[in-house]
């Protein structure tokens, strides 16, 4: 694992370097699991204060890249927020400012395609970080989605909505430490590995495949056979 050590330039590294194909099989993808730790839900008040990420190579999870930092803020978390991930802001006085952060995001992230768990919520604070920096968050793998499809084309039933831990339960993984930013991040590469391994034995998986699973909960649900 690398601690915080960017690049200057990320951005520009990362605008030239083209992510595989929607048609490229999944494992012949590079992917990174990345997950954040944030003072609250809401992007317009709240603030990232930690990020992990871990890459995907040929299916596989490639430890010695994972990449995890603090970040510093001058908010306080939400009430909530600080009960889950346990980070004061006298945690985080000697982090790296966001800029810094970016960069590394940037960098881990160049030629390779997102994963997260339920990716609406990181999109909403990385996707406004991205744009400043001209620069656009690719499409996103989303293990939530995933696993939901999984669960349907498996038991003819799709759950409303599934957590981390509980994806990382059902495919008897023993998941990391829980609301730490890379160890989410790596629970949420094993689960991603995972889910893309069970679709692709019922019909060959590829990154626009992956990538348009939304897509393919919301069409018709196929019941199994009991």
């Amino acid at each position: 694992m690398r601690l915080l050590s960017p690049r200057r330039g990320a951005a520009l590294e990362f605008a030239r370097t083209r992510a595989a194909r929607a048609s490229t099989p999944w494992r012949e993808a590079s992917w990174c699991a990345l997950d954040l730790e944030l003072t609250g839900l809401d992007p317009r008040s709240n603030d990232i204060i930690a990020v992990g990420a871990v890459p995907i190579e040929d299916g596989r999870v490639v430890l010695g890249e994972a990449v995890y930092t603090l970040v510093r803020s001058s908010r306080r978390s939400e009430h909530g927020a600080v009960l889950v991930h346990k980070l004061r802001l006298a945690d985080l006085a000697d982090a790296p400012p966001l800029q810094e952060a970016m960069e590394l995001v940037l960098e881990v992230l160049a030629g390779r395609v997102p994963v997260f768990h339920t990716a609406a919520v990181e999109r909403s604070f990385l996707a406004p970080l991205f744009r400043r920096r001209w620069v656009r968050l690719p499409a996103a793998a989303d293990t939530e989605i995933l696993g939901r499809l999984w669960l349907r084309e498996r038991d003819g039933v799709t759950p409303s909505w599934l957590g981390l831990a509980e994806v990382s339960s059902m495919l008897g993984q023993p998941g990391e430490t829980p609301h730490h930013a890379l160890g989410d991040a790596l629970t949420t590469a094993q689960a991603f590995i995972a889910l893309a391994s069970h679709l692709n034995a019922t019909g060959p998986q590829t990154v626009g495949s992956l990538l348009a699973a939304g897509d393919r909960l919301r069409g018709p649900q196929r019941f199994g056979s009991g």
